[in-house]
């Protein structure tokens, strides 16, 4: 059976839409592409391109190293570009359909409100997928690839591979005799560098159990994933007097099994300045950074990484906000829009609705708000809007 060529296929599966969804969508799908242009292009010039030349003139960088660094970074610019273009596409497609009286007409014929909006919120959906997508699999990739290699060409370490001045607290149960139990410090884990699945220059401090305290320094060490320990060699383990026993036990050892879990492994694994590249990493390694901060204490830290995790679901979902305010406010009967009008209601909604998740972002890093209520207020919020000015509209 002979396979028939793409286009056909597409062309087929374009046919099997209605008529009405395939008219608008050929109306919203130019002023789209073009949005992603426009907005990749101006924040793509703004946040990269400045930088990486003033990189060049600075250092010794290869032009071929600067093209790829560029290539690499180029999606994280165009993922915050799609419900910018989202928004403007729907203003402006709507919007010139009111004008030239093609909506009143559907309306003539019993096309309801509703009705009209389906094509612009498909499409929105449709770019919530794709910057999910995006944000998960495409630009955490590529961004670790463009420090990598940015690394690489200035002779740093790269992230991942190498580090220096490993910390890792962990908190839980703390042992006191026949006392109960309570909750602090129990293990505070110390190296010099890690390179190469190994540690080096290791203090660990063992506060589980305040009868039997223990120091314990060794040269290197490595994370057995069979045993679920940690394998230390060559260092002195010294349990610290405590109570009524004054007496310090010292011993030498060649190696050394400590129960300990990978926490300062997946430590290790994550840049220094790790919270200024929270939104370039995957759910799962911003749910470790999150696991790692509320072990360790650092409450405040961890609540940002609960906001910022949710906010990796709640951000496409911008693109299926703005697709649908667009679409509502566009089609409604009174919407009589220029291109430079809807062009400026694009700038003033995205002013507002950025500003708007901003201080909700900041509300909930400071405890004042749950992090899932934090993050999804302002989609709730716009979801609403859109819905509220259609209900009036289609009266």
């Amino acid at each position: 059976m002979k396979i028939p060529p793409i286009p056909k296929i597409i062309s087929r599966q374009w046919a099997r839409f209605p008529i009405l969804d395939r008219w608008i969508l050929s109306e919203l799908i130019p002023p789209l592409l073009f949005g992603i242009g426009a907005f990749t292009a101006v924040s793509f010039s703004v946040g990269a391109v400045f930088e990486i030349l003033r990189r060049i003139s600075e250092t010794s960088v290869p032009l071929s190293d600067v093209v790829k660094i560029l290539l690499l970074q180029l999606p994280s610019f165009m993922v915050i570009s799609f419900p910018m273009a989202t928004l403007m596409a729907a203003l402006l497609s709507y919007g010139k359909l009111a004008s030239t009286s093609e909506l009143t007409a559907l309306r003539s014929v019993g096309v309801s409100e509703w009705r009209m909006v389906v094509p612009g919120v498909s499409l929105a959906l449709v770019m919530m997928l794709l910057t999910l997508t995006f944000n998960e699999w495409v630009v955490p990739n590529t961004m670790y690839q463009s420090k990598a290699l940015l690394d690489r060409s200035l002779g740093r370490a790269i992230i991942g591979q190498s580090a220096e001045n490993i910390t890792y607290s962990k908190f839980g149960e703390i042992k006191n005799g026949e006392a109960p139990t309570s909750r602090g410090l129990t293990t505070f884990f110390a190296a010099r560098e890690y390179k190469e699945g190994n540690m080096f220059g290791i203090t660990v401090l063992d506060f589980a159990d305040t009868n039997r305290q223990i120091l314990l320094q060794a040269q290197s060490g490595s994370w057995l994933e069979s045993e679920g320990s940690w394998e230390f060699r060559d260092g002195v383990i010294s349990v610290l007097p405590s109570g009524k026993d004054k007496q310090l036990t010292t011993g030498a050892f060649e190696k050394y099994v400590f129960k300990l879990g990978m926490e300062p492994i997946q430590a290790a694994k994550l840049p220094k300045d790790f919270d200024v590249f929270s939104n370039t990493l995957t759910v799962g390694q911003a749910m470790t950074a999150e696991r790692l901060l509320r072990e360790s204490g650092q409450t405040k830290r961890a609540r940002k990484f609960q906001v910022r995790i949710q906010e990796k679901f709640s951000f496409p979902a911008v693109c299926l906000v703005f697709g649908f305010l667009g679409s509502t406010l566009g089609s409604r009967p009174t919407s009589r829009q220029s291109s430079s009008k809807g062009f400026g209601m694009t700038v003033i909604f995205l002013f507002v609705y950025y500003l708007g998740a901003y201080i909700f972002s900041m509300i909930g890093v400071n405890g004042f708000l749950p992090p899932f209520v934090a993050a999804w207020s302002p989609v709730l919020l716009g979801l609403g809007t859109g819905s509220f000015i259609l209900y009036r509209s289609s009266r």
